[in-house]
């Protein structure tokens, strides 16, 4: 089943680690096999990556981007996953970073990407944050 992704006029976007950008107009693309796709609202630049969740949630973004080379960011993962776990008390948010870190592991980093969105809310909660000027809960249509 092709993924409908529907763009505003000027939308940049990811696919496979090629930068795209809409044109003037509304527009809506088929992708028609697998791709890497992220769009501009759910991309974190290494200097915004400033509270532990955003700290999680960039190797998880580098590892979906580039799955050759997963590994690099994997370590970085893993440290900040624990970090954060380390500090954590609620059991609901503790049982999310254990199915994040599944999904890591199983290579579904999409799966876990959304999820870690999840963490970021909490996270944003936590903070008192009313915008938060990263990714959001939402994802490709």
């Amino acid at each position: 089943m092709p993924l409908k992704l529907s763009l505003k006029p000027g939308e940049r976007f990811v696919v496979n680690g090629a930068v795209l950008q809409n044109g003037d107009r509304r527009a809506v693309l088929l992708l028609q096999n697998k791709a890497s796709i992220l769009r501009e609202k759910d991309i974190i630049q290494p200097e915004d990556a400033n509270t532990p969740v955003k700290h999680i949630y960039f190797p998880i973004m580098m590892m979906y981007l580039e799955p050759a080379e997963a590994n690099r960011y994997y370590d970085e993962f893993v440290v900040r996953l624990n970090e954060f776990m380390g500090v954590i008390r609620s059991t609901d948010i503790l049982k999310e970073c254990v199915s994040l870190s599944r999904e890591v592991m199983a290579q579904d980093y999409y799966k876990a990407l959304t999820r870690c969105r999840k963490l970021l809310t909490y996270e944003q909660g936590l903070l008192g944050n009313v915008h938060p000027g990263v990714p959001d809960s939402g994802a490709a249509d």
